[in-house]
């Protein structure tokens, strides 16, 4: 039971790889990289050490944390010169690379690799968890590191192979919560607090009831409570009992299948802007001009640093929506996203990936990795953003003028607690979007119910193999 990726296709990108060759080193000791046009694929190169280490990554944030590491440890660079390949995951280049990379093996398979949520089961305990080296072989104390940091469950649930073991952690947290308009809920609930809006949407309470009451209460003064049915989507889909692959069988957890009622709900009562995220009416309902004015999207941290900042309409408080935000608990605990770092279990070199995996997964200190990154001195954007350790967030200033000089660990430490890692699947990245879609269809009125259910099985049968319940 597998989707079948074309081997010609990964055989010509990897080719395309190999045609690019690695960048010389420019002697700093620090990231250099070069963009190749014909496919997008980057190299960077950190260290001068006659010893070379691979890394792969489908962003340049985690060979970025590499060049930063040995920054900081200059005997590392002197010893090692770590050589990153980066291959977005726009088209699926990203895992087909990887994959055959990993299957060849020898000294161009990668030292270090990472895979995000929405295939990192694969990696940790699906078909491709072969290759992955317990942390324990890494030279690292795992359990004890992950006890004395606090390290969020569902992010260990992910990484933990079928043995047991924890092959793959992450550096960001990415418990959710609600993300609110504070002008909107000041005009409908009297108070912009965040245990005020938590009260008025039902923060906490794993239901949706007090929130569809706060709905109706926005839609008497004109405003809408999300932007998208997708907003609500990922507080669905990760809160779910089971995911949608058990006992090798497409199964719609009862969770899953009430987002089509959920979704018509939106569009019935018009609560939202029916708008598609990532599109630009979306982007325009950050900003605050769109349709009707929304109060707010359910994401974690970075949902904040890194989209809603950017499509704010500001970069100071006063402009757009800029400062105009606030933070509360979830009516639904979930995650959304993160970044997993895994270490190949044939290295040769598993001392020095363990080095920097802690330093990136693990370590508390302040010249850690995520005490830098929750404090906005990791680098000169000074960007602040929830991490994998609540020790390290409970220790550290999130207060950020995007939301009004609030401090969002508040909310987003305890938000990791309540976040369900064990309801992923090797398959999630795909079998989501049929099934959104399908939903789509339900809510235009182009299908029935049993129609859009019937349509999303046939889809996952013929393009997955995978039979339903």
């Amino acid at each position: 039971m597998k989707k079948v990726i074309s081997a010609l296709s990964a055989l010509a990108l990897l080719a395309s790889l190999t045609a690019c060759g690695k960048n010389a080193d420019n002697g700093s000791g620090s990231g250099d990289s070069t963009a190749e046009s014909s496919t997008d694929i980057q190299t960077m190169k950190a260290g001068t050490g006659d010893t070379v280490l691979t890394l792969y990554s489908f962003t340049k944030e985690v060979p970025e944390m590499m060049a930063k590491y040995i920054e900081m440890n200059p005997d590392f660079g002197k010893q090692y010169t770590v050589e990153s390949t980066i291959i977005p995951t726009t088209e699926g280049a990203y895992q087909p690379a990887l994959d055959m990379a990993l299957s060849n093996g020898g000294k161009d398979a990668p030292d270090i690799y990472c895979a995000e949520a929405a295939f990192v089961l694969k990696y940790t305990q699906g078909a491709a968890s072969k290759y992955a080296a317990p942390y324990d072989e890494l030279g690292i104390d795992t359990q004890a590191e992950i006890d004395a940091a606090q390290i969020a469950p569902y992010a260990v649930d992910i990484g933990t192979n079928n043995d047991g073991k924890v092959v793959g952690l992450g550096y960001q947290a990415t418990g959710g919560a609600f993300i609110y308009r504070r002008s909107i809920a000041k005009d409908v609930f009297g108070s912009d607090d965040p245990a005020a809006v938590s009260a008025a949407i039902g923060g906490g309470t794993q239901s949706w009831d007090t929130f569809w009451d706060a709905a109706e209460k926005l839609k008497a003064k004109g405003y809408g409570i999300v932007s998208g049915d997708g907003d609500i989507w990922h507080a669905v889909e990760n809160s779910s009992d089971q995911g949608w692959i058990v006992n090798d069988k497409l199964h719609i957890d009862p969770k899953r299948a009430e987002f089509m009622d959920i979704s018509m709900k939106l569009k019935e009562n018009n609560y939202y802007n029916d708008t598609r995220d990532w599109n630009e009416a979306w982007f325009a309902d950050m900003q605050g001009t769109g349709e009707k004015g929304i109060l707010g999207f359910f994401g974690p941290a970075w949902l904040i640093n890194y989209t809603m900042a950017e499509h704010c309409g500001g970069t100071k408080v006063g402009e757009g929506t800029y400062g105009d935000w606030g933070v509360c608990e979830s009516p639904i605990g979930f995650f959304w996203g993160g970044t997993w770092l895994l270490a190949n279990k044939d290295s040769e070199h598993k001392d020095a990936i363990g080095e920097f995996i802690d330093w990136v997964t693990l370590n508390t200190n302040e010249d850690g990795l995520q005490y830098m990154w929750a404090n906005g001195t990791y680098n000169d954007a000074g960007t602040k953003d929830a991490v994998a350790s609540a020790v390290v967030m409970n220790k550290s200033d999130g207060s950020v003028d995007f939301l009004g000089g609030q401090n969002m660990f508040d909310v987003f430490e305890p938000a990791n607690a309540y976040a369900n890692g064990k309801n992923l699947t090797p398959y999630d990245e795909d079998i989501n979007s049929m099934w959104r879609d399908q939903v789509r269809q339900y809510t235009s009125g182009s299908k029935n119910k049993d129609e859009a259910i019937q349509a999303f099985k046939d889809q996952v049968s013929d393009t997955l193999d995978i039979e339903a319940e």
